[in-house]
């Protein structure tokens, strides 16, 4: 098989100015900064709002702002229609979910069966057969009534390419910049989700983490970001890195927006058995959980291993510990950490199941790359194009790599598996915890594309690997800046604790008040 070059490669501003309609009347003076769900809702239901009002709306945020933050690589030229068909569906008295006519926004990993293409950032993806299908996640959010609006860039093939890339990088989108600072790192993978939330590009994003891919990007433009237990949300449709830890999740400005978007998107999928689960089966409002004084009487303990590394993080923690305290939480220091064998075993465990998984992806899609050592031998003839910057040193170790079959394999997920649960398990039993609290992350460092993250920060702090390896879940609230830089704050539970998580993010979000906007 010959592997040609890529003979197209336009840019996503050129894709944006395209794609924008104007057929909709303004709705500037309508529509508030930064809006929660809740108040477009009752725009929309009282008729000084259309979707189609709304969805002109950030369209043309998009194409007048997006320039600086490069966060959306794609539009959805068919997205003015849906809002218009909603509209229409509300006037005939259907509403169908708190989602009716909300515009979101996808990370470009994540597959539709529509104009808009899914390419995990990579140019090789770029021309290559649409989706049979949208992703069961977007499935989940066109049934409840989501206006997808368009596709976000990434950090090329989810971060997975190279030990020395630029997070939020992509050789379809370029660099994503973050919302607070164009000098700083969004951070990756989720880098363009977490972009347009914090510009308030969109209402909500979707993106998706194998390891810190959420909590990072979210942390560092100081959004709410969920990672949820792994099997609540479906992972077909989602072009994979690892099938142990990969999950989708919402991005929202607030702990409410969060809570309505996961309800909308967890659902069990024939198509990925792990999601047959008691959690998944019935239909749960999380919204239920967002009550005034859920930090009364809960038990915190505090992951004082992340301490002690940036004395501006630790004293921003201190007086949000404090919070804590003051609304009746008993906040506990534990001698919970990382655990270096744990982490290499999960790298190894990454390497086996992207390849595999990889491979049988694009043999499900179709067209000319059927495998990653296609992706390899076209990023060679494509140097110029998609290897600028860094090269694929993992893609490369990742091709080393046997099958799934291989007992090497096996015990690299049995190790980290069960080292990560049994840590997360002992620290929560022992002092009889609801949750765990840890800084989501650092401040971000400079971009620096000849050098990549690699060493960016020496003191850097993030704290999403025992949820991500163990598949428990995570959420990430803002807490406040440092040197202008958001920084978030991390509560972790047990498996399928999303509930209790909610509840306990919603109350310290309402008591702190830490968010301030990036908005223009």
């Amino acid at each position: 098989m010959v592997l040609v070059a890529c003979q197209d490669s336009q840019t996503p501003a050129t894709e944006i100015e395209m794609l924008q309609s104007n057929t909709a009347s303004p709705a500037l003076n309508t529509v508030p900064p930064d809006p929660t769900v809740n108040d477009l809702q009752d725009l929309m239901r009282t008729g000084r709002l259309s979707a189609e009002q709304l969805v002109q709306h950030y369209l043309d945020r998009i194409a007048r702002l997006d320039a600086d933050y490069n966060a959306v690589v794609e539009v959805n030229p068919d997205a003015l229609r849906i809002a218009r068909e909603l509209d229409q569906e509300r006037a005939s008295g259907r509403e169908r979910s708190a989602l009716h006519g909300i515009p979101v926004l996808l990370k470009d990993n994540i597959d539709t069966a529509d104009q808009m293409k899914t390419t995990a950032g990579s140019l090789a993806l770029l021309h290559m057969p649409t989706p049979a299908s949208d992703a069961f996640v977007v499935q989940r959010l066109r049934d409840a009534g989501a206006v997808i609006l368009g596709k976000t860039n990434l950090s090329e093939w989810a971060n997975f390419r190279s030990t020395e890339s630029s997070s939020g990088w992509s050789a379809r989108g370029g660099q994503t910049r973050n919302a607070y600072s164009a000098a700083h790192t969004p951070c990756g993978s989720s880098s363009g989700s977490a972009v347009a939330v914090a510009a308030d590009l969109t209402v909500i994003a979707v993106g998706t983490e194998t390891n810190g891919s959420i909590i990072c990007p979210a942390s560092n433009n100081s959004v709410v970001g969920i990672k949820p237990t792994l099997g609540l949300i479906s992972r077909s449709g989602i072009i994979p890195i690892a099938i142990s830890q990969d999950t989708a999740g919402p991005m929202t400005r607030t702990v409410a927006d969060a809570a309505l978007s996961l309800g909308a998107m967890v659902g069990a999928d024939p198509s990925d058995a792990i999601t047959d689960n008691d959690q998944t089966r019935s239909t749960l409002d999380y919204s239920d959980y967002l009550l005034d004084g859920s930090l009364t009487g809960k038990r915190i303990g505090v992951m004082r291993s992340l301490f002690g590394r940036n004395p501006q993080v630790d004293a921003l923690m201190e007086a949000q510990l404090d919070i804590l305290r003051e609304a009746g939480a008993t906040v506990v220091d534990i001698p919970l950490g990382g655990n270096n064998e744990m982490s290499a075993a999960s790298y190894q465990v990454l390497l086996y199941e992207f390849k595999d998984g990889l491979n049988r992806y694009l043999q499900s899609r179709g067209g000319f790359y059927q495998s990653l050592e296609h992706i390899i031998r076209f990023n060679e003839v494509n140097e110029r194009l998609q290897m600028p910057w860094f090269g694929q040193e993992i893609f490369l170790q990742a091709q080393a790599k046997g099958n799934l079959d291989e007992p090497a394999y096996h015990n690299a997920l049995r190790l980290a598996k069960n080292t990560a649960q049994e840590l997360l398990n002992e620290a929560l039993s022992a002092d009889n915890l609801d949750a765990i609290v840890a800084p989501s992350n650092g401040p971000g460092w400079l971009i620096d594309l000849e050098n990549g993250d690699n060493g960016a920060s020496v003191n850097y702090v993030s704290s999403s690997g025992l949820a991500a390896i163990s598949g428990y879940p995570s959420i990430t609230v803002p807490a406040g800046y440092v040197n202008g830089q958001p920084v978030g704050i991390s509560f972790m539970g047990q498996a399928f604790s999303e509930p209790l998580l909610i509840s306990i993010a919603h109350d310290y979000e309402r008591l702190s008040a830490a968010r301030e906007s990036a908005r223009r």
